[in-house]
């Protein structure tokens, strides 16, 4: 695999802390939410150790939500529960998979569910030269699957890390991770870091 750049989605503290407002069917204290954020610390770990530039994507709003167009149910939930006001805790990255300044680590802030669509995201990747996205994130049926599509409609080369997704309902994760084999690599971290040495 060429070297690809890896796009991290959402790993924000109203996403995937305990007391963040977004619940993604993560128990507080589960094996579920330890795992996830187990593999998304691996994969930001291992891009770093290679050299992948990754690009944190998140998504946050105004405080009045004049900036959120609530034409869809899910963006309508986000501002009936007050989530990812910008400048809050909640739309801050959660601490064990926030950006570290080294160069190679970029964050852009999105308002749709695709998270390229009105960011420099794309122009992001043409200074980086990429061909290969990973994409990984929460969750996995809106925003990972929304910029999946984005992305392989751009010409680029997609894979997933399933582990390092997840979503409220483990059957919509899985529903979403099989619709996205169609277009993209299914895989997982420690395939990606085996392929690699």
């Amino acid at each position: 695999m060429e070297r690809p750049v890896v796009i991290a989605l959402h790993y924000q503290n109203d996403v995937l802390h305990p007391e963040g407002r977004i619940k993604v069917g993560l128990d507080e204290d589960g094996a579920v939410r330890a795992n996830l954020i187990a593999s998304a610390s691996a994969l930001l770990r291992g891009a770093r150790k290679n050299g992948w530039p990754i690009i944190h994507a998140r998504v946050a709003y105004r405080g009045d939500y004049s900036d959120l167009i609530a034409n869809a149910p899910i963006l309508n939930s986000v501002k009936k529960i007050g989530a990812v006001i910008d400048g809050t805790w909640g739309a801050e990255f959660l601490d064990a998979l926030s950006p570290h300044e080294n160069g190679k680590e970029f964050i852009i802030t999105h308002k749709r569910i695709n998270a390229f669509y009105g960011t420099h995201g794309e122009a992001l990747l043409t200074m980086l030269s990429a061909r290969t996205l990973i994409i990984a994130g929460v969750a996995t049926h809106s925003v990972v699957e929304s910029t999946v599509r984005h992305a392989v409609d751009c010409g680029y080369h997609i894979v997933v890390p399933a582990d390092a997704c997840s979503a409220a309902d483990p059957a919509a994760h899985q529903a979403s991770l099989k619709s996205m084999s169609l277009i993209a690599e299914i895989s997982s971290v420690d395939h990606l870091f085996e392929v690699q040495s």
